[in-house]
C-alpha cells in the first residue's frame, strides 16, 4: 500500500525553496539595478561631455581664419562656451556641474585647445605623415578639444572600480575647415571674373595684393583704379531680389542688407546661396551706365552703403535716400580692426571686413546675358586712403580690397560634385 505525503508538506518545501532562490537572487537584482542605473548615468555624462566638446571645438574652429591672432581668438571662443559668470556655460550630469569646475564631490577639467594644420593630426587618426605637429596663428586650420569629468556612482560603489563613488569619463572632439564647397550661402552677391582662368587655385590673383573693385560702365573715359590699389577689377551685383522679404521689400533696403552682412537667410536655397556651374544674372536695378555719366545706379550705391557699415556704421555720404537708413545702420557693428593692411596675417578683427565673392566666367552688367559660377574667393575690405572706411558715393562704385584666397570658413554651404579643388569651406566636425 502506497504511503501519501501530506500536501501541506509539499507546499512548505516548495515555499522554502522559493525563499532560498529569492535570497540568492536579491544580489543579482541589485547588481542589475546598479548596472542599469550607474551605466545609464555614465552614458548620459559621456554624451553630455561629448556634446560639449563638439560645441567647443566648432566654436573655436570658426575663429581659425588664417591670421596670426586666430588661435588666440579660438581659445577665447572656447572659454566663452564654458564661462561661469553668466550661468549659461556648458554643464553636464543633468546640468549639475559646469564643465571645468568642481562641486567638491565631482571634478571636471578642460585642457587648452591644440591646433593643427591637418585633419589627420587633429583627430589622431589616419596618416599624419604630412603634418608638422602642433601649430599656431595663420597655420592653424583644425582644433582638438579634450574634456575630462567624473560620473557619480550609486550601486557600483560596492565594486572595486567604483569604491570612490565616481568614475572618470573623457571626451574629445576635433573640428576645422571642410573641403571646398560647391554651394555657399550668406556670401556677398558680387561677382568678378578671373585674371587667369587657367589657374584653379587663385584665378590669377596674387595673395596680399590690393585691387580696386569698380562697377562696369560703357564707353569712355575708362575709370581709373584707386590710389595704391591697381589694377581695377570690374564687379557686378548678382540678382537676389527677394519679394518674400516683407520687412525689407524696398530694393535699396535689400541691397543695403546684402552689402552689410551678405545674402539674408532664406528657406529657399536659390535666394540665399550661390552654386558652382549655375548661371546667374545681374541685379535688375544694378545694370551698367555710360562711363561719361560719372555715376552708378542707385542700387550699387545702396549696396556700398551697407558694405560701409563693416568699417564704420555711422551714416555715410550718399546714403541718406535709403529708407530707414538710421535704423539699418544701427543693426550692424563695425569691424574691430580697421587697419590699412598689406599682410592679411596681421589682421586682428572679427571677420566683418572679409568678403566672399563669386568668380564667374564672363561679366555681363547689361541684364541680357548669363554668367556661370566657377568658384568663390575671399578679399579683405580696405579703407580709403587716410580714412577708416569706404566711400559709397564713389562715382564708379569703387572700393579697395586685399586678395586673400580662401582662408576663412564660411558660415554655411553644401558639398556636391562640382569638381572644385580650391575654395572656401565651412567648419565641420572631424571627430
Amino acid at each position: 500500500m502506497r504511503k501519501c505525503t501530506p500536501s501541506w508538506r509539499s507546499r512548505n518545501q516548495r515555499g522554502g525553496v522559493s525563499v532560498q532562490i529569492l535570497a540568492l537572487l536579491v544580489p543579482v537584482f541589485f547588481g542589475l539595478m546598479g548596472f542599469a542605473v550607474d551605466l545609464g548615468r555614465l552614458y548620459v555624462v559621456r554624451g553630455e561631455l561629448h556634446a560639449a566638446a563638439q560645441a567647443i571645438a566648432l566654436a573655436a574652429a570658426g575663429k581659425l581664419i588664417g591670421t596670426d591672432a586666430s588661435t588666440a581668438d579660438a581659445a577665447d571662443a572656447m572659454n566663452r562656451i564654458v564661462e561661469t559668470a553668466s550661468g549659461y556655460g556648458d554643464k553636464y550630469d543633468f546640468g549639475g556641474l559646469t564643465i571645468g569646475q568642481s562641486n567638491g564631490a565631482l571634478n571636471s577639467t578642460i585642457s587648452d585647445p591644440s591646433f593643427w594644420s591637418t585633419a589627420a593630426e587633429a583627430t589622431g587618426e589616419g596618416d599624419a605623415s604630412n603634418g608638422t605637429g602642433e601649430v599656431s596663428g595663420s597655420q592653424a586650420k583644425y582644433v582638438r578639444v579634450d574634456l575630462n569629468g567624473e560620473a557619480p556612482l550609486i550601486f557600483w560603489r560596492f565594486l572595486s572600480l567604483g569604491q570612490e563613488g565616481k568614475l572618470a569619463v573623457a571626451a574629445r572632439a576635433a573640428a576645422g575647415v571642410s573641403a571646398p564647397l560647391c554651394t555657399i550661402c550668406g556670401s556677398e552677391p558680387i561677382a568678378i571674373t578671373p585674371l587667369d582662368a587657367a589657374d584653379p587655385v587663385n584665378f590669377g590673383f596674387t595673395t596680399n595684393q590690393r585691387y580696386t573693385f569698380g562697377y562696369p560702365c560703357t564707353g569712355i573715359p575708362p575709370p581709373q583704379p584707386l590710389a595704391g590699389a591697381a589694377p581695377r577689377i570690374p564687379y557686378v551685383i548678382l540678382n537676389r531680389s527677394n519679394d518674400a522679404l516683407a520687412a525689407f521689400s524696398d530694393d535699396s533696403q535689400q541691397l543695403f542688407r546684402a552689402g552689410a552682412q551678405g545674402l539674408l537667410p532664406s528657406t529657399t536655397q536659390a535666394s540665399a546661396c550661390f552654386t558652382v556651374n549655375v548661371t546667374e544674372q545681374v541685379w535688375a536695378t544694378a545694370t551698367q551706365l555710360p562711363c561719361n555719366a560719372n555715376r552708378v545706379q542707385t542700387a550699387v550705391t545702396a549696396f556700398l552703403c551697407g558694405a560701409a557699415t563693416r568699417m564704420d556704421n555711422s551714416a555715410a555720404q550718399g546714403c541718406a535716400n535709403i529708407a530707414d537708413i538710421d535704423t539699418l545702420n544701427g543693426l550692424y557693428t563695425s569691424d574691430t580692426d580697421l587697419t590699412d593692411l598689406d599682410d592679411y596675417t596681421g589682421y586682428t578683427g572679427n571677420a566683418r571686413r572679409i568678403l566672399t565673392v563669386v568668380i564667374v566666367d564672363v561679366l555681363d552688367a547689361t541684364g541680357s546675358g548669363a554668367m556661370t559660377v566657377l568658384g568663390f574667393r575671399q578679399f579683405l575690405l580696405e579703407p580709403v586712403t587716410n580714412t577708416q572706411g569706404i566711400s559709397p558715393a564713389d562715382p564708379n562704385g569703387r572700393f579697395a580690397a586685399l586678395y586673400l584666397g580662401s582662408p576663412a570658413p564660411v558660415k554655411q554651404g553644401r558639398f556636391g560634385d562640382c569638381g572644385v579643388t580650391s575654395g572656401p569651406g565651412k567648419v565641420v566636425l572631424h571627430r
